[in-house]
C-alpha cells in the first residue's frame, strides 16, 4: 500500500528537455537558451542523486512496487490453505489497526511538508477537482452497484464502506507506470486521506445508514486513530528526527507493501471458508460443461461478489478519466485523476469493516478488492505506459522542429 515511499524523486520529475541548437545566434536563441539552462541545472542534479542511489536500495524500491503480485499470491494461498493466515486473524480487530497503522506512519515518516504544501499551493484546482472527483463519483458508483445487482445487506455495506475510502497508495505507482502526473497523484492520496477522517464516516452514514446502523462518530474516531494520526505522526518524526528516519526509510515501503498484503489476504481467508460451499458447487458445475460452470461463477455468491467489486472500480476508472476530460486536463492529469479515483485504500474498508459492523461479510468487498483492484490498476497502467501522452508527442515533434 504505502507505494507513496518510494516516489519522493518523483515530486519534482525531470522534464524532458528539448536539443537547442543555435545555427544563429541570434538574441531569441541566447534566451532560449538561458531559460533551459536552469532546468538542465536541475535535472541534472536530480539524475545525479538518483544515480548515487545504493543498489541495495534500489533493489528494495522495485521489491516494493510488486505489490500487486504479493497480495494476489496472498489470496491464492488464502484459497487454498486459510490456516496459514489464523494466527494473524485470531488478534483481529486490533492486528488489523496495528497493521494499517504501521502502514500509515511509514507513508508519514517521508512526507516532507515543504514539498507537499508547495504543490498544494501552484495546483490548487487540479487537487481540488480530484478530490471531489474521489469522494463523489466512488460513493455514487458504490450505491448503483449494489443497487443493479441487489447484494445482500452486508455486502452492499461493505461495497459502499469501500466506495467511500480514500484513494489508495498503490495509486502512486501505478500512475508512474502509466505515464501519468506523479505528483498530482501522490497529493491527491495525501489530501482525500486526511479528510477521509470525515468523509469516509459522513458518506457510509448516508448512504449505508439505510441499510444498518452506522455510528458516524465512533468511524470518525477510528479513521483519526489509525490513518490521520499516524501520518502526522510520521510526518513529525521525519522533520524532527530527520537523520535517524534516513537509515529506516528504504526498508519502509517493502516493509508497509507486505504488511497491507498481510492484511488483506488474512481478511480474505476469514471469509473464505464461507464461500467453500459455492466453490465445491462450482466446480461440480464445469463437470456438466463449460458454459454451465462461467454460469456457477458469475452467479454464485462469491461470483457476485467479486463482480461488484470489479464493476465498482472499473466505473471509478471510466468515470474519473472522463471526468477529467470534461474538466479540461491534460492526458497526463486524466491519467493520475483516473487511476487516483478508480484505487481505493481496501486497507482502511478492511479495519473499519471489522471494528464497527457485527457480519464479518462486511470486510469481504474490501479485501477482495486489494486483489483485483491492483490487477485491475496495474493492467490499465501497463496499456498506458505503451500509449504515449498527446502532449509528449507535440514536445517531441517541437523539438525536432527547433533542432532543424
Amino acid at each position: 500500500m504505502s507505494l507513496y515511499l518510494s516516489f519522493h524523486h518523483f515530486i519534482y520529475p525531470q522534464k524532458q528537455i528539448p536539443k537547442v541548437t543555435c545555427l544563429r545566434h541570434s538574441e531569441s536563441d541566447l534566451l532560449r537558451a538561458r531559460k533551459f539552462s536552469g532546468v538542465r541545472s536541475f535535472a541534472g542534479r536530480n539524475q545525479r542523486a538518483l544515480s548515487e542511489t545504493p543498489r541495495w536500495e534500489k533493489i528494495l524500491s522495485f521489491a516494493a512496487s510488486l505489490y500487486p503480485l504479493y497480495v494476489t499470491l496472498g489470496g491464492a494461498v488464502a484459497c487454498v490453505r486459510p490456516s496459514v493466515f489464523s494466527w494473524f486473524v485470531d488478534r483481529a480487530p486490533l492486528s488489523y489497526s496495528c497493521s494499517l497503522g504501521f502502514i500509515m506512519l511509514s507513508m508519514g515518516l517521508t512526507l516532507e511538508l515543504k514539498d507537499f504544501l508547495g504543490i498544494l499551493k501552484r495546483r490548487p484546482f487540479s487537487i481540488l477537482f480530484g478530490c471531489l472527483a474521489q469522494y463523489s463519483i466512488m460513493p455514487a458508483s458504490g450505491v448503483i452497484v449494489s443497487n443493479i445487482l441487489n447484494l445482500p445487506t452486508s455486502l452492499s455495506v461493505g461495497l459502499i464502506l469501500l466506495a467511500c475510502c480514500p484513494g489508495g497508495t498503490a495509486s502512486n505507482v501505478v500512475t508512474l507506470i502509466a505515464r501519468g502526473d506523479v505528483p498530482l497523484s501522490i497529493v491527491m492520496t495525501m489530501c482525500t486521506t486526511l479528510v477521509a477522517v470525515l468523509l469516509t464516516p459522513l458518506l457510509t452514514k448516508i448512504l449505508a445508514g439505510a441499510h444498518v446502523p452506522v455510528d458516524a462518530l465512533k468511524l470518525s474516531i477510528s479513521t483519526l486513530q489509525v490513518v490521520v494520526a499516524p501520518v502526522l505522526l510520521g510526518s513529525y518524526i521525519q522533520s524532527t528526527f530527520p537523520s535517524s528516519v534516513k537509515f529506516f526509510s528504504p526498508v519502509a515501503p517493502l516493509l508497509a507493501v507486505l504488511s497491507s498484503s498481510l492484511l488483506a489476504s488474512s481478511v480474505f481467508s476469514e471469509n473464505i471458508v464461507r464461500f467453500k460451499s459455492s466453490i465445491v458447487n462450482v466446480s461440480h458445475s464445469f463437470d456438466d460443461g463449460l458454459l454451465s460452470g462461467l454460469h456457477g461463477i458469475l452467479f454464485g455468491e462469491l461470483g457476485v461478489v467479486i463482480l461488484s467489486v470489479l464493476m465498482l472500480h472499473f466505473a471509478g476508472f471510466l468515470v474519473g478519466y472522463m471526468a477529467a476530460a470534461v474538466g479540461g486536463f491534460k492526458e497526463k492529469q486524466r491519467r493520475a485523476i483516473s487511476i487516483e479515483v478508480g484505487m481505493q485504500n481496501s486497507s482502511l474498508g478492511v479495519v473499519l469493516a471489522t471494528e464497527h459492523f457485527v457480519s464479518p461479510l462486511v470486510a469481504l468487498p474490501p479485501a477482495l478488492s486489494a486483489v483485483i483492484m491492483n490487477i485491475m490498476g496495474s493492467s490499465l497502467g501497463f496499456y498506458w505506459r505503451y500509449v504515449q501522452p498527446k502532449e509528449e508527442n507535440s514536445m517531441s515533434k517541437s523539438s525536432k522542429d527547433e533542432s532543424i
